[in-house]
């Protein structure tokens, strides 16, 4: 019995009964890495579309999409992207953007038609010209039997011109069972943009995502959300990011600026969520916020989200309570934790919330820092994510987790997967892009250890 024991407590034990009848043995089937990438110092990244993902499956094919530094072209547009396929022999690099700058990864869905698309952001700029400027959103259509065959361009319909830069920001979701797309990419501060494709290959719905209102600042301003998990089923979308906005409280940004010398700090200590139940018909509902660190200067950031088939939707998130450097002048009597958290949202509302890992100031230090569901076949829900800092002994760890969570969305036991590196960092193949519901985890992200390259994984939920 010995290896049906957790590695770690949870915040609450799961019944002995039903760790018997779920046992989950994590078994690591590949770990590989894809390819490597050069800093492009312009504030972007190979794991910066956090919300969205570049992995995704289609049958028995499995496609990411890379980051390239171009090595002759100045930030902030030094960068193109690549797609990678995995063979027999592992990974092959089978296609790259040959005319494109931009700044940002390319995001991607998939449709089980055989259908594979990449969300692109090329710049408007010359090649000579340095910094920002206008972009043009695009989506490159492959085929997963053929993908060195020439690809399809589509460009996305919108309300009016909407001004893109380099700075997108975008969110890229796929109702693949219905054969449908939607994008959202940021405007400055003020909302993001979104086009909706549907099944007949027509634009036929756009708008507008207004932010949130920040009437309690110390300037009250609209309050922008990135890094949004976005999901569409027949029609309804989800929408669930972090604020994002430079230092709201006066008092601590001129404080931060005596650390840092910079005029700028961004704020991500809120979370909300909206939705509409048809994107074709219905405006987007009331922001709901579903958690909030503003108070003590903490810190969230959404991992991941989850429509389950009664309609209840499943979010996921990071949290820290409070940003050390101002603990002493500004908040004395608070103490620090860090949490990763659950909570689901029934007909706008949130019906549950719980943490399914906290730590903090007198015990464990375990900070996770990473986390995304994995959906079985059979509707399973289970929850991967990155633990690092040290354990009740003071050991440090760094290490993987899965844990499933009941039907009342109680956590599991968690169990360590055993793979040679953790991953610190990743995406997944999810549903959200229009990857099935597996058995099989797949993960691309950066491992630990391992700089400047970007991995794969493919493990087994044995049960």
């Amino acid at each position: 019995m010995k290896s049906l024991l957790p590695i770690v407590p949870l915040l609450w034990s799961a019944c002995f009964s039903f760790a018997l009848a779920n046992a989950v043995r994590p078994v690591v089937e590949i770990e590989e890495d894809v390819y490597t990438y050069q800093s492009a110092n312009n504030g972007a990244g190979p794991m910066w579309c956090a919300g969205s993902t570049c992995l995704v499956r289609i049958g028995e094919e499995v496609f990411a999409s890379g980051l390239e530094t171009l090595q002759d072209a100045k930030p902030l547009n030094n960068c193109r992207w690549m797609l990678f396929k995995r063979g027999p022999s592992g990974w092959e690099k089978i296609r790259v953007d040959d005319t494109g700058r931009s700044r940002e990864p390319s995001p991607m869905a998939a449709f089980a038609d055989g259908r594979l698309f990449l969300s692109a952001n090329p710049t408007l700029a010359s090649p000579s010209q340095e910094g920002g400027g206008p972009a043009r959103p695009e989506i490159v259509v492959f085929s997963a039997k053929n993908p060195k065959a020439p690809a399809e361009t589509l460009l996305p319909a919108w309300d009016g011109k909407p001004r893109f830069t380099e700075h997108s920001y975008r969110s890229f979701a796929a109702d693949a069972s219905n054969r449908e797309l939607i994008l959202f990419q940021n405007i400055d501060y003020t909302h993001a943009e979104w086009a909706f494709l549907d099944r007949e290959g027509r634009w036929s719905a756009q708008g507008q995502l207004k932010w949130p209102w920040g009437a309690d600042y110390d300037k009250p301003q609209p309050i922008r959300v990135c890094y949004a998990n976005v999901a569409l089923k027949n029609r309804a979308v989800y929408f669930c990011g972090v604020s994002d906005i430079v230092e709201p409280n006066l008092k601590w940004r001129e404080f931060k600026k005596q650390i840092t010398g910079r005029d700028w700090d961004y704020d991500f200590r809120r979370l909300f969520f909206t939705w509409t139940p048809d994107i074709t018909r219905e405006k987007f509902r009331d922001w709901i916020e579903i958690a909030s660190r503003d108070q003590t200067a903490g810190w969230l950031f959404p991992a991941d989200l989850w429509v389950a088939s009664d309609g209840a939707v499943h979010l996921l998130w990071t949290e820290r309570a409070l940003d050390e450097r101002l603990r002493e002048k500004f908040l004395p009597a608070a103490r620090q934790s860090y949490a990763l958290n659950h909570a689901v949202v029934r007909d706008g509302k949130i019906a549950s919330r719980r943490a399914l890992l906290r730590t903090g100031d007198g015990g464990p230090r375990e900070i996770p820092s990473a986390a995304r569901f994995q959906v079985t076949p059979e509707n399973r829900l289970f929850v991967f994510y990155y633990v690092h800092g040290q354990d009740a002994t003071g050991k440090p760890i760094s290490e993987n987790r899965l844990v499933e969570l009941e039907p009342n969305g109680m956590p599991g036991p968690a169990w360590k997967v055993p793979l040679k590196a953790p991953f610190t960092s990743f995406f997944t193949a999810t549903p959200r892009a229009g990857s099935p519901p597996s058995n099989t985890l797949e993960l691309l992200g950066q491992q630990a250890g391992k700089l400047q390259t970007i991995s794969y994984a493919r493990i087994r939920i044995g049960m």
